[in-house]
């Protein structure tokens, strides 16, 4: 019973507030998926320059072109991201992680040596598979069901991805 009662007071408030019980809740389920925005995004953006990054310093065909994919492709899907977490309400960061810078710095200290295209690769596998897993998670237990279908579009795109990395991995007798 005092269940009952909070969801009417809940509903009495929201009602009060302007806000529909239906529109409240989804504002809170999005909320939910605000992480998952967010750290999407960021991935999107060091993916960029990740890539931008190998087409200013890889020696192998395969890392460059690898590179312009990302480019192209995580440009799209920050698009897709950025419009639905502003539909949303939610705020995006406006740069990669710490960690994601760190790790590109690390990249790119090697740039200009012949171990620069391994440590690409290297960074861009772990980074596509926890990508992966990330979206696996948001996509089984997601609260919002648009930040979910975004997710489920995502994922063959990240997968194509890591697919790519690994064929350029073995053709540079990496994997």
């Amino acid at each position: 019973m005092i269940a009952v009662r909070r969801i009417a007071a809940a509903a009495t408030l929201a009602a009060l507030a302007g806000i529909s019980a239906p529109s409240a809740f989804a504002a809170a389920r999005a909320a939910d998926d605000a992480p998952f925005l967010k750290a999407i995004h960021q991935g999107n953006l060091t993916e960029i320059q990740d890539g931008e990054n190998a087409g200013k310093h890889a020696r192998a065909t395969c890392v460059k072109t690898v590179g312009a994919t990302l480019v192209r492709d995580h440009t799209k899907l920050d698009a897709d991201v950025k419009a639905l977490a502003n539909k949303l309400g939610v705020t995006l960061p406006t740069s990669p992680s710490a960690a994601q810078e760190q790790a590109l710095a690390a990249v790119q200290a090697k740039a200009g040596t012949s171990g620069y295209d391994s440590a690409w690769l290297a960074n861009e596998d772990k980074g596509h598979v926890d990508t992966l897993k990330l979206i696996d998670q948001e996509i089984a237990t997601g609260g919002n069901s648009e930040v979910r279908a975004a997710a489920s579009a995502a994922r063959p795109v990240v997968a194509e991805h890591l697919t790519l990395i690994r064929d350029c991995k073995a053709e540079l007798g990496l994997a």
